[in-house]
């Protein structure tokens, strides 16, 4: 009988050969995309960029969306096999232009890497009212995945990855108040949740969609120091993380854990392409690998139960479809 990953059934390492030091050189190695397409938000800087480097190295052709245009095209000038279009994550009805147009192309679609997103950001709220945090990180890539699932599932062997993190052990969904509107809002709480959200709905994503050979994925890059993510953190909330000393000065234990770009996508890469996930999905994984239940709330690394529950997977998704009002049919 075919296995999901509910409650976690699956968390448990494969010995892929890989770990925290791998770069995407190392699991793109004998890996040929010829002919396959995909697409990865946010790839034009940072982790995302360099996925979209490595795919289009192996012969994909990728599609990268971005919100400004202009900088992508600087930042992918000289690569072969990549398209840019524009999309804007915060803007609904610029998802489902994106979308419109990629299933009008009749191409099918291979790779959906739901890689961009925000973190410590102060408060606010897009057009519908939805905090940015979980407007961003989950509700537009469920509403993203969606409307391509026609293209996903004509690919006769698709996968979906989405790009989570160890931040998910920041909070549990909170599904009687997501928005923060009768709790006071904490950038790290909204953070926390809305990776939590991506873990669920990536679980439950695969345990409906790999009847059509779509198989999901979700996965902490780990911390990278070359990404635009703390852009908008005050030095306060690294000194509260521990990250940083009185003065504001990252701390060097560290510094000197933080993963280049190379191995902080090489866990997407990883995910994205290897056929030692074949026939395994649903799962959370980092450093290259499967990762392991985590249920000692004092430890940092792995996966906390609450965002691999059953129940709370399947409230995700209606969330979801309630918050989009997207209806996401697989059939």
């Amino acid at each position: 009988m075919e296995q999901n990953n509910y409650q976690g059934a699956l968390q448990t390492p494969i010995g892929s050969g890989f770990n925290a030091s791998s770069t995407t050189r190392d699991v793109i190695n004998g890996i040929d995309l010829t002919g396959k397409i995909a697409i990865v938000t946010g790839g034009n800087t940072g982790i995302g960029l360099e996925t979209t480097r490595t795919l289009a190295s192996a012969g994909a052709t990728v599609i990268v969306p971005a919100r400004d245009v202009e900088k992508a095209r600087r930042n992918l000038a000289g690569l072969a096999n990549v398209e840019i279009e524009v999309m804007d994550l915060m803007d609904p009805a610029s998802i489902d232009a994106f979308a419109e147009k990629f299933i009008a192309s009749a191409r099918p679609l291979h790779l959906l890497i739901n890689n961009a997103g925000i973190m410590w950001v102060p408060l606010r709220r897009d057009s519908r009212g939805v905090e940015s945090q979980l407007a961003t990180n989950y509700l537009a890539p469920f509403h993203l995945t969606a409307r391509l699932w026609p293209a996903l599932k004509k690919a006769n062997g698709a996968r979906v990855v989405n790009v989570s993190s160890g931040g998910h052990q920041f909070s549990d969904f909170n599904f009687e108040d997501p928005n923060f509107l009768q709790r006071d809002y904490e950038t790290l709480l909204g953070y926390g949740q809305s990776k939590t959200a991506v873990n669920l709905f990536t679980m439950e994503l695969d345990s409906r969609a790999k009847a059509f050979d779509v198989r999901a994925y979700s996965l902490c890059p780990g911390a990278v120091g070359e990404t635009e993510l703390a852009r908008e953190a005050p030095v306060e909330l690294f000194q509260k993380m521990g990250y940083s000393d009185a003065d504001g000065n990252l701390l060097p234990e560290v510094a000197a854990s933080l993963k280049t770009l190379a191995q902080g996508a090489a866990t997407t890469v990883w995910c994205a392409t290897t056929p030692q996930l074949n026939d395994i999905g649903g799962v959370y994984c980092e450093h290259v690998e499967v990762a392991d239940l985590n249920i000692d709330e004092s430890v940092i690394g792995g996966v906390k139960p609450y965002s691999l529950d059953e129940v709370n997977a399947k409230r995700v998704w209606e969330l979801g479809e309630q918050m989009t009002g997207v209806t996401f049919n697989i059939s």
